[in-house]
């Protein structure tokens, strides 16, 4: 070991390795939820009027509900 902290050998560096994977899996974990929490009550309806098979202007045909 030269000294430095990219020189951690053994161990050591596997732990700090599943110490900042485990830390990165819990915050993106956390953000899914938030996510999913946040936008579980955003409704939306579809006007299927005006919706073709194959169309680029599909999505301007769906409108945000208000929350009530």
């Amino acid at each position: 070991m030269n000294g430095g902290y990219f020189s951690l050998n053994g161990l050591t560096g596997f732990i700090i390795a599943v110490v900042l994977l485990l830390s990165v899996v819990v915050i993106f974990g956390i953000c899914a939820i938030n996510v999913q929490k946040r936008e579980a009550t955003n409704y939306y309806n579809i006007d299927t009027s005006k919706i073709e098979m194959i169309d680029s202007a599909n999505s301007q045909h769906y409108k945000l509900q208000a929350k009530e």
